[in-house]
């Protein structure tokens, strides 16, 4: 399937569906995508998923290649409207890339956003994420803008995603990989 957009912050071109895992009954811990053609300019990752943490919120990880090197790190600005805050990590094992809503949000609930992995098989240069996304916290709004990068000159062929609270993505959890042609 392609699917002509408009420009999302500098990237613009056809997406093309590359792959969609939708999570079924029982969850699951990670959600992998494997053996990523090499044939895109960027990749985008859209979401729509909740995790079974007994938190308000939980985080997605990222993590490529199955690289478990603490060579990751990210920034990230949030808010819901009435503050907001920023913050940052590095020499992490993962990308902390974005926000999802945990098992004491209001039932139903989900987080949805869209990941951006630019230049992914560049092998000239780190890999660069960046992450729009939001949840409703029980009434009140909230979003985050976030940048990554992973500190490795290999093209990403293997994107592995996982919860900050190692729980499971509950069902009706969904990723769709699209790569951009450039």
């Amino acid at each position: 399937m392609q699917i002509l957009a408009s420009p999302f912050f500098g990237v613009s071109g056809d997406f093309q569906s590359i792959a969609t895992t939708t999570v079924g009954v029982g969850g699951t811990p990670t959600i992998t995508f494997s053996s990523i053609p090499s044939t895109f300019k960027h990749l985008q990752i859209r979401y729509m998923a909740r995790t079974d943490r007994a938190q308000l919120q939980d985080y997605l990880l990222l993590r490529f290649n199955s690289d478990t090197g603490s060579n990751y790190s990210y920034h990230k600005l949030y808010g819901d409207g009435s503050a907001a805050a920023s913050g940052a990590a590095t020499s992490q094992t993962s990308i902390e890339s974005a926000i999802t809503a945990g098992a004491t949000a209001t039932a139903s609930i989900f987080g949805a956003g869209s990941i951006d992995i630019l230049d992914y098989a560049d092998t000239n240069k780190y890999k660069t994420t960046r992450t729009l996304d939001g949840l409703d916290r029980n009434g009140s709004g909230f979003v985050t803008l976030t940048s990554g990068n992973w500190r490795s000159a290999s093209a990403v062929s293997t994107i592995t995603i996982t919860s900050y609270g190692v729980a499971n993505f509950v069902q009706y959890s969904s990723f769709a990989l699209y790569g951009i042609k450039g």
